[in-house]
């Protein structure tokens, strides 16, 4: 069977939040499957690569507001977050999807997109494990062992463990699709990323 696509993403990131409404989609057309890889923007852009966070950039950072809502009204889709809002903290939601990989892991693209739909389409605050485990769960997830997952030394060692794995992978970027070692960074190269599979690469 071939390998499955790598998607690498972080919560708060609106064009990882677009990309993910049809990574699956694209796999599926070429007969492979998603790996879902949340990584932490905070770490790789402010950290490693030392740059201010993508809306906090002069020119840039308005640019962007005007992007993402164009985009959300070409694809008809309802943001209920304020761009100008801050993000909170990103770490719960990580640390849940990474919790439920572990323990359901036939949830995992589910949980992705509860906690997608949470933060984007319906603006909700997921800095805590309590606001994560309150949220429309997958079915089969109880809001009290999600909190106590998410709060867990396991689910914290489980995130700090893949965002080193996704800084040694040079991914700096949400989204990121690595397709049989090839990466392709940002919601607008799906469709050379979707060419790439189709024709094998060049």
């Amino acid at each position: 069977m071939p390998a499955p696509l790598h998607f690498h993403f972080d919560f708060i990131s609106p064009y990882g939040y677009f990309a993910s409404l049809q990574v699956e989609q694209l796999a599926a057309r070429h007969g492979r499957t998603v790996e879902w890889r949340p990584m932490l923007l905070g770490v790789a852009v402010m950290k490693v690569m030392g740059l201010k966070p993508l809306l906090d950039t002069p020119l840039k950072g308005d640019y962007v507001r005007r992007d993402v809502l164009r985009h959300a009204r070409k694809q008809g889709l309802h943001l209920g977050r304020d761009l100008n809002a801050s993000v909170g903290n990103p770490l719960p939601a990580a640390r849940a999807f990474y919790w439920v990989r572990q323990h359901h892991p036939e949830l995992q693209a589910a949980m992705v997109h509860a906690l997608y739909h949470a933060f984007w389409a319906e603006g909700k605050d997921l800095s805590t494990p309590e606001a994560v485990a309150s949220i429309a769960l997958p079915p089969g997830l109880l809001p009290a062992e999600v909190a106590a997952g998410v709060a867990s030394d396991e689910a914290s060692t489980l995130l700090r463990n893949a965002v080193s794995a996704s800084i040694a992978a040079g991914v700096f970027g949400s989204p990121t699709l690595v397709v049989d070692g090839e990466p392709f960074w940002g919601f607008d190269r799906l469709g050379e990323a979707e060419e790439w599979l189709a024709t094998g690469g060049w």
